[in-house]
Formats: C-alpha cells, sequence, structure tokens
C-alpha cells in the first residue's frame, strides 16, 4: 500500500451501526455488573466487640492495650522483627525501625480502621427490652465518638441473620440502633451493616429490602443503607443445584452489597473441620475465598478474609507464636489479593498492621519502577500490559491509604502525580470506545 494511502473497507458502514445496536443491552449489562472497584479507601481490619462491652473509648482502648504489649514483649523494632519472623540483617534493621515507628504511631493514632459492634455470636440472648437498650447505648456512644472525633474511620453493627430463629432480633436492633443514631444528626459516613450466616439468595433480597423499608421509616434517602455479607455457610458458596450461591447473591442484594467478608469457624464447623484445624489457611477456606473472589471480581464489592483465634495472650513465649501465626496468615492473604481480615483481639492489631506495611513498602520499588517504565513506553525487565498497569497503580493507592507509603515515595519513584497514579488505577475508557 502506497505510504499515506486510505486502508480499504469491505464492510459497509451500516455493520458497526448493526454491531452496536446488538450488542447495546449486552454493553449496558457489562457495565451494570462490572462497575470496578469504586476507588475509595478499603480498611485493612474490622475489629468486632461484643455490643454490650462496647464504648466511644473502645478503639482507643484497643489501641493501648496493644501498645503494652509491645512495650512488655517486644520493646523495640528488632525484637517484635524476631517476633514475626521477619529477616535480620543491616539493610532490614533499617527498614524494622521504620516499620516499628510507623507501628507505633498507627497504634497511638488510629489503633481501629473498621468497628463492628457485634449482635450477634459475641453477644449473648438476653430479653427484648434489653436488647434495645444495648442497641440504643451503642449508637448513643458511637454518636458520641464521631462528635468527639474518636471513631474509626468506618464503624456499624453485626446483627443477627436473618434465620426464622432469629430474624425479629435482626429488625429490631437495626431499627433501634438506626433510629437513635439518627437522634444525633446524620449517619456517620462510614456506616456499616453487616449481615452474617446468609444461605439463600432470598434472604439477601430480603435484607436489600429491609434496608429500603428502613430508609422510607427514617427518611433516609433511598440507597442509603448498604451492607456486607458474612459468607459463613456452605450454601452459601455452593447451592443445592451445584451453582455458586455467592454469585447470585451480588443479584439479590438490589446494589446495595459493599462487601463479601469470610467467616472462618462457622464455615469450617460446618464442614466438619475439628477446631484444631480451622484457620484461615485452611484448604476449605481457600476454596470458600476463591469463589468469592471470583464472584465479586470487577463489581465493586469488595473481600475480607476471616480471623484466627489464635491469641497473643499468656507467657512471652506464647504471645510471640500467635504473633508469628498472625503476621503470616495476614501476609499470605494479601498475596492472594484480600486486603482485608478480621481481627478479635487488641495484641493482633500489632502484627495487621507490620504484616500490611510491610508489604506494601516491600512491594515499593518494583511496583513503582515498572509503573514509572510503563508510563514511560519504556520496557524494562517485564513486558506490562495496562491490566498490570492497573494493578500497580492500585497496590500504590493502596499502600498510602492504609499509612504504609508516604505520598512523596509514591510520586518521587514514579515520576507521576498522585492524579495521574489514580488514572492508572482506573483508567477511562478510550475515545470512541464503550
Amino acid at each position: 500500500m502506497t505510504p499515506g494511502a486510505r486502508p480499504a473497507h469491505s464492510l459497509p458502514n451500516t455493520v458497526h451501526a448493526e454491531l452496536d445496536q446488538a450488542l447495546a443491552a449486552v454493553d449496558a449489562e457489562l457495565d451494570r455488573r462490572y462497575p470496578g472497584d469504586p476507588g475509595d479507601r478499603q480498611p485493612v481490619h474490622t475489629v468486632y466487640v461484643p455490643a454490650d462491652r462496647y464504648t466511644a473509648d473502645t478503639p482507643a482502648d484497643w489501641g493501648r492495650a496493644a501498645l503494652a504489649l509491645l512495650d512488655q514483649h517486644a520493646p523495640d523494632a528488632a525484637s517484635f522483627a524476631a517476633a514475626v519472623g521477619a529477616p535480620a540483617g543491616p539493610a532490614e534493621g533499617a527498614e524494622a525501625a521504620e516499620q516499628y515507628a510507623r507501628v507505633r504511631a498507627k497504634l497511638a493514632d488510629e489503633p481501629v480502621e473498621d468497628l463492628r459492634i457485634d449482635f450477634e455470636d459475641g453477644f449473648a440472648p438476653r430479653p427484648a427490652a434489653e436488647e434495645e437498650a444495648v442497641a440504643a447505648d451503642a449508637a448513643h456512644q458511637l454518636a458520641a465518638a464521631v462528635a468527639g472525633g474518636q471513631a474509626p474511620p468506618f464503624a456499624g453493627i453485626r446483627c443477627q441473620s436473618l434465620e426464622a430463629a432469629v430474624r425479629d432480633r435482626a429488625v429490631r436492633v437495626l431499627d433501634v440502633f438506626l433510629s437513635t443514631l439518627l437522634s444525633h444528626g446524620p449517619l456517620p459516613a462510614g456506616l456499616r451493616l453487616t449481615l452474617p450466616k446468609v444461605s439463600h439468595p432470598g434472604q439477601a433480597t430480603a435484607m436489600a429490602g429491609l434496608c429500603a423499608a428502613l430508609e422510607r421509616a427514617l427518611g433516609l434517602p433511598e440507597g442509603r443503607l448498604r451492607f456486607e455479607i458474612q459468607v459463613e455457610t456452605p450454601a452459601a458458596v455452593l447451592g443445592p443445584d451445584g451453582t455458586a450461591t455467592v454469585a447470585r447473591l451480588l443479584d439479590a442484594t438490589e446494589g446495595r452489597l459493599t462487601g463479601l467478608h469470610y467467616g472462618t469457624f462457622d464455615y469450617s464447623a460446618a464442614l466438619g473441620i475439628s477446631a484444631a484445624h480451622q484457620a484461615p489457611d485452611h484448604p476449605a477456606a481457600d476454596h470458600a475465598k476463591a469463589v468469592m473472589q471470583l464472584a465479586a471480581a470487577g463489581t465493586g464489592v469488595r473481600l475480607s478474609d476471616g480471623s484466627t483465634q489464635v491469641l497473643p495472650v499468656g507467657p512471652p513465649e506464647r504471645v510471640r507464636a500467635a504473633w508469628h501465626t498472625h503476621h503470616r496468615l495476614v501476609t499470605r492473604a494479601l498475596a492472594r489479593g484480600y486486603y482485608q481480615g478480621w481481627d478479635m483481639h487488641p495484641g493482633h492489631l500489632p502484627t495487621r498492621y507490620a504484616a500490611v506495611y510491610a508489604f506494601y513498602r516491600a512491594g515499593l520499588p518494583d511496583a513503582a519502577g515498572r509503573l514509572a517504565d510503563y508510563a514511560a513506553g519504556t520496557q524494562g525487565a517485564l513486558l506490562d500490559e495496562p491490566a498490570t498497569a492497573r494493578a500497580l497503580a492500585g497496590f500504590l493507592l493502596r499502600g498510602l491509604r492504609c499509612g504504609a507509603l508516604a505520598a512523596a515515595e509514591v510520586t518521587g519513584r514514579t515520576g507521576l502525580t498522585l492524579e495521574r497514579v489514580t488514572e492508572y488505577a482506573a483508567p477511562r475508557p478510550a475515545s470512541g470506545a464503550r
């Protein structure tokens, strides 16, 4: 072909319009189902406390308890690094000191990122009037924490499930908690509602309907109330017809679902796994979370790992062993794309943040360097594609949002503004594309 000549086309122009028309419904369906990650902050963990033990001071109390445990069992960076099994050496020592300082600062300033006031397994059944009084007091305490600047960025309640035996309790607690919280002013921006033990899409639909009813009764805008689902039963993963129930849950929630949280112990027990082997890294847990991950991919619904029951309490060797286990489990989850997990004890906070910070700080040079090469159009040792660039930018933004990385580190190493990094993490369709 002569240079500059226009390439020949065989198809008539009408074919393009016909394809657009034929695929219009498919395009709309894909846009609806797979909007992508919302791009805002996701907490690195969820702490849950029994509702009758929650006060506005709970997060600060957890932070103080975690710092006291560090002071007792790992008063410096070297001893903490040894406890969690981090590599030792001159170079590692400098980074260990940096991470240790960051962990202590986090425990002092923002020890809890996401708090769930528990009205389910951690809250023993009691008369309705007493339960409602606890729900009202929890709302008063949360409102006081918000007003006083003590509240975590995200907080809310885990109600009972919508199974027949406890359904009434779930509805009453949600009603009282939200009504009381609203009496203090607008709902907190980071409000979270968690629905446990979902086994059927109909329960998810019912929860969406309950949220809509509460919005009407409380004068809230439509869609204001959204919720998470805890995947704690085998039926939530695999239905009786052999289909992945968890994928059907997303449709059943009518756009109100924000997260899928794995429930380690209920799920494991339902499969007959002995108590000694109920853990987030059991093969059965890996299978369930892989199905959750597949179902949620691209939908904007976020995943959370479960918790470990191994607590850092008792003699020093037991505390250090529990820390080592928790640090390993958090690191393992991060590598598998589960960026959030549940923590059961103040002693889990040091290793949660240590593992999270180590993950992002260790990955910073490679992720920033590869994104810089991609943005410059130069090929390094790896040939990265747009999807990988999106993952690299997303990694850096997650590290920024949790406090593992500083903005100057990201911009300095990539040569990009944060706005540009954000564009790579959530690219807009090219001109003329869907």
